[in-house]
């Protein structure tokens, strides 16, 4: 839905803001200064003709920072002289020494690098370092692509990967620095840090100052520039906003590294919650605060865009013979995508010139799926082309979560719905998003994992998602990335809605294993007050469902050589006792049900036993699982097994045994009568064009979960088949109807 993507942010003030004259460098001395590297030379601006024919403006230009001092990024234009500049102060230097001066400096006071890095600038810095001849550290976070590590330890680098993010790389890169006496390079100021990042921004002038020249006086009518922490948009903004300046700059980031962009809406600086983006160097928190007062004066404009759309930018600029990375190419991408109204609020006509700064060439990166797919089909087709099986199943374990979280993420922050990502367990990611009430109403929540079962033994392609005759195929189809994408669907649509209540979506991880997602989410604190999971039901609405409870026994031998019986104590033998009477109690349970799928049940799930075929097994395990049904416990189950044993303890020469529970899920049950329930099935009636009927189900599922912290719970969703299976389908229309149900649930309960 084009029309509820995040909307640019405008700032009209910023159109009559001046920033402050004075500079912090004398500029004969920065351009001086790079003017020693190799490869000097002034950086290409190319016109973009295509791109401005099809906007119906004059001129596009593209400043080429692909290649600069024989690296792939503007980055070392600022690296450079913040380290030459710093290092000068500490040596006692004059700021007209040459490198080489300083280098002889060095050799006789070494002083070792420090910097964090997404990639290219920490290349930067370790090459000021092999130029200069003193170590470089640089830290970088967890999920750092080895070929750009592989890169910072060509330049000389040592690479430090930390376990987190690339803000808590830049902690660890202070306390690095201060703890061995280093230097610390780093575009991010923070307590007395200013000078440093002061003196990078005002080394990134080099590049805006080369543009005024190569454009030969012609003044451009708006600038597009990247921002990560901020730093180059600072340095944008101190050179356009000068007085006389017509230029308006408008700012780029990550759909899902907005923090410039959620800072000018709040109106305040705002730390964000990044997961993720191909745009490395922009995967920024938190921005530099020496640059936030320019910015939040100084920038006209502010969008974001997904990976996709600079993906896509960059293979355009790709096939015009320029190299971009998608940080690069991020520019190109906010032009494409303003709407005509957009570019009416900016000025833009026949007479503008625009000009883009492509901040780094081509570099290997994920190629990432489109995010501005609507409607609950072509999401779950989306959905089922993501590999999410759980890595805990299977004999070969799943790739687990990360990556249709990041996917849905991204699809949330593309929409400006607020979004949180939950990770306690490392690799196990949630996701939340939620759309918030005006206040006064009730809040309603949909749930639904989104781990699949393993895709061996689909006979099919488990990916494909393709449709053939009404049902749409694929690992997890059913069960269940149609119910997440019919409550996705429903939420983006309730922010046209204007609702009293909150609308939350919940896509959690691991349900098909021990449901760690649901209850992390739920840990972190959303409630609601009522909620619906969306596993597939054939469309009638679950009420109630069973719960269960995974004991071991240990039933206890005696080992010794099978040659000597008068010693040996034989388990498995023993543990036959036992499976006997476990039998009797599975029959015993199932008596009286009409219905035998909705009756309490017990089974055997695994036995082991015995070491080799000549010694008596002193150790059998057996592992079982109960199904309980409302009104029975933990406590209850266990008393039960513990009194079989302990008759067989009675009964049986040399039974010995342990119990254990290792794991149990509650039962779950609210009446059809509840309010809740009501008005759901008054709903799904209206939808479905009959009565839904209210059923019971043998499984569990985590309504289990939402029930035990007093949440009215339902399960509802779309009809199909195969689940866990070798050939899974289900219904477009039934995916159609659900999301369609939800959106009404939302307005009369939200309302």
């Amino acid at each position: 839905m084009a029309s509820s993507r995040r909307a640019m942010q405008l700032n009209p003030g910023a159109a009559s803001w001046c920033a402050d004259g004075s500079l912090s460098a004398d500029t004969r001395l920065v351009d001086r200064f790079h003017s020693q590297f190799p490869d000097g030379s002034s950086t290409r601006l190319v016109r973009l003709d295509e791109v401005a024919n099809h906007l119906g403006i004059k001129a596009v230009y593209l400043k080429d920072e692909s290649t600069r001092f024989g690296l792939p990024s503007f980055k070392i234009l600022g690296a450079s002289w913040g380290t030459f500049r710093a290092l000068v102060q500490k040596l006692g230097l004059p700021l007209d020494a040459d490198l080489a001066a300083v280098k002889d400096a060095l050799v006789r006071s070494p002083i070792p690098l420090y910097a964090a890095s997404e990639g290219n600038h920490g290349r930067a810095v370790a090459r000021m370092g092999s130029l200069l001849g003193v170590p470089v550290e640089i830290h970088v976070p967890s999920d750092m692509p080895s070929e750009t590590m592989k890169r910072l330890e060509e330049e000389g680098a040592i690479v430090s990967v930390n376990a987190g993010t690339y803000d808590d790389a830049m902690g660890t890169a202070r306390e690095a620095c201060a703890a061995r006496g280093g230097l610390l390079v780093q575009d991010y100021s923070f307590d007395d840090y200013k000078e440093i990042p002061q003196w990078i921004v005002d080394g990134y002038l080099t590049m805006l100052r080369e543009i005024d020249g190569q454009l030969n006086g012609t003044e451009a009518d708006l600038i597009i520039s990247p921002v990560g922490v901020g730093s180059l948009a600072q340095a944008v903004v101190s050179h356009y906003k000068r007085k006389a300046c017509k230029t308006a700059v408008m700012t780029v980031e990550p759909d899902t590294a907005a923090c410039l962009y959620k800072s000018l809406r709040a109106k305040k600086s705002v730390d964000v919650q990044t997961y993720s983006t191909i745009m490395a160097g922009l995967d920024c928190a938190t921005l530099s605060p020496i640059a936030w007062p320019l910015l939040k004066s100084g920038v006209d404009a502010s969008l974001t865009v997904s990976d996709y759309e600079a993906h896509q930018a960059s293979q355009y600029l790709k096939s015009r013979h320029i190299s971009a990375g998608p940080c690069g190419a991020s520019p190109l991408a906010a032009l494409q995508r303003l709407t005509r109204k957009d570019m009416a609020d900016l000025g833009l006509g026949q007479d503008s010139v625009v000009v883009l700064l492509c901040t780094e060439g081509t570099r290997s990166y994920r190629i990432p799926m489109d995010v501005s797919v609507d409607g609950p089909i072509a999401l779950t087709q989306a959905l089922v082309r993501i590999d999410s099986s759980n890595p805990a199943l299977g004999s070969v374990p799943g790739p687990g979560e990360t990556e249709i979280a990041r996917y849905i993420g991204s699809w949330l922050e593309h929409r400006d719905i607020e979004t949180h990502w939950i990770e306690p367990t490392k690799g196990r990611p949630s996701i939340v998003g939620i759309v918030r009430g005006s206040g006064g109403g009730k809040n309603l929540m949909f749930n639904g994992h989104i781990d699949t079962v393993t895709t061996l033994g689909y006979d099919d392609d488990p990916l494909g998602g393709e449709i053939k005759d009404g049902k749409l195929y694929g690992r997890g189809a059913d069960d269940m990335k149609c119910g997440i994408a019919a409550a996705m669907s429903a939420l983006a649509a309730s922010k046209a809605q204007a609702l009293r209540g909150d609308v939350i979506f919940t896509g959690v991880a691991d349900e098909e294993a021990t449901s760690i997602g649901t209850e992390q989410v739920l840990e972190a604190g959303w409630r609601a007050d009522g909620a619906i999971v969306n596993e597939p039901t054939g469309e009638e609405i679950i009420h109630a469902h069973k719960g269960f409870v995974w004991l071991e026994v240990d039933i206890h031998g005696l080992a010794s050589h099978g040659s000597l019986p008068t010693v040996g104590i034989d388990a498995i033998t023993r543990a036959g006792y036992f499976l006997v009477e476990l039998d009797r109690y599975s029959q015993n349970l199932s008596k009286g049900w009409a219905d035998p799928l909705l009756a309490p049940s017990v089974h055997a799930s695994t036995i082991k036993g015995g070491e080799e075929e000549s010694s008596y097994p002193a150790l059998c395990t057996v592992v079982i699982e109960r199904r309980t049904i409302a009104g029975e416990s933990v406590d209850s189950v266990t008393q039960e097994l513990q009194t079989i044993l302990d008759n067989l303890a009675k009964s049986v020469k040399d039974f010995k045994y342990d119990l254990r529970v290792t794991f149990d899920r509650a039962p779950f049950n609210i009446e059809p009568e509840h309010p809740f329930a009501t008005l759901v099935g008054g709903v799904t009636s209206e939808v479905q064009g009959r009565k839904t009927k209210f059923s019971k189900g043998p499984y569990w599922t985590d309504c289990a979960l939402l029930a035990d912290k007093d949440i009215p719970v339902l399960l509802w969703g779309p009809t199909g088949d195969g689940l866990h299976g070798k050939e899974e389908w289900v219904e477009v229309a039934s995916v159609e109807r659900v999301a369609r149900g939800l959106r009404m649930i939302a307005q009369k309960f939200c309302s």
